[in-house]
């Protein structure tokens, strides 16, 4: 039985992936923001979870920490968790909300897991969105958007760090048996950007957009799709997928020193010493 962990998992499309790897016999570990969302699907699947707000990187520590200690193998880690925001705002530990929430915690719980994950040959999957190529404008010298901010840009950016952040992890680590990719799960119809005014919210919650929008199961098959597949078989380590095909994104993605550098600039901001 594989040990799938699934951040983001209360609802939206790591939900939909989550009863679909349960259903195929997994042991799939929810992970949620919300107590009570994740709490009823844990106990609809009779799955184990646990709470993180990835605002605080004090509670990714401590989720790093219990994960290591409850599960000695972990096949499967699935940074699905993230959000886009409206005006610019830090976080307690004093970063831009959408950089950490998308990025930097699940950059810091893989790096915490990663002897574990390195042990367990994991496959290490990321939620990116094509936002990355149609909005962001990296600057990477103002992660933290001090100079210059809107909700959709940095959402584009911290998008695109995901994909950076699974090329730069192949790169580190592919040749000790971890694999890594990104993915697009397509414009999905969930909750998401409900409190963000401007296109995203117009997209994601008018009538006759929304008819146009990829239902939950289908974004989760997605999730799936990359779960279930083998790595260097199925799927291409350390590319990103829209559709179940390997994809360029923006032109940065590939750029192999700027995603060294996005890693080692992260590692200062959550205070990794490697």
């Amino acid at each position: 039985m594989r040990t799938i962990v699934i951040t983001g998992a209360s609802d939206g499309i790591g939900a939909a992936a989550a009863r679909r790897l349960a259903g195929e016999g997994n042991r799939v570990v929810l992970v949620g923001r919300s107590p009570e969302k994740t709490r009823a699907l844990a106990a609809e699947l009779d799955a184990p979870f646990h709470l993180a707000d990835y605002a605080e990187l004090a509670q990714v520590r401590r989720l790093a920490a219990e994960l290591g200690d409850a599960y000695p193998r972990i096949d499967v880690l699935a940074n699905n968790a993230g959000g886009i925001f409206g005006p610019r705002a830090l976080t307690v530990d004093g970063f831009e909300q959408t950089f950490q929430v998308n990025h930097l915690a699940g950059y810091l719980l893989t790096n915490l897991l990663m002897d574990r994950l390195v042990e367990s040959r994991a496959s290490i999957i990321q939620t990116a969105s094509a936002a990355a190529r149609l909005f962001s404008r990296f600057d990477i010298s103002d992660l933290n958007a001090a100079g210059r901010y809107s909700g959709r840009v940095a959402y584009g950016n911290a998008k695109l760090a995901n994909i950076l952040f699974t090329r730069e992890l192949q790169t580190r680590f592919g040749d000790r048996g971890v694999s890594a990719a990104a993915f697009h799960p397509g414009v999905v119809a969930t909750q998401f950007a409900a409190n963000v005014p401007g296109p995203f919210r117009w997209i994601y919650h008018n009538p006759l957009a929304s008819r146009l929008l990829t239902t939950t199961d289908e974004g989760g098959a997605r999730l799936v799709f990359l779960t279930d597949g083998v790595p260097g078989r199925d799927w291409v380590p350390g590319a990103y997928y829209e559709h179940d095909r390997p994809t360029r994104s923006h032109r940065d993605a590939t750029d192999a020193d700027l995603a060294r550098e996005l890693w080692d600039r992260s590692a200062e901001m959550v205070a990794l010493t490697s």
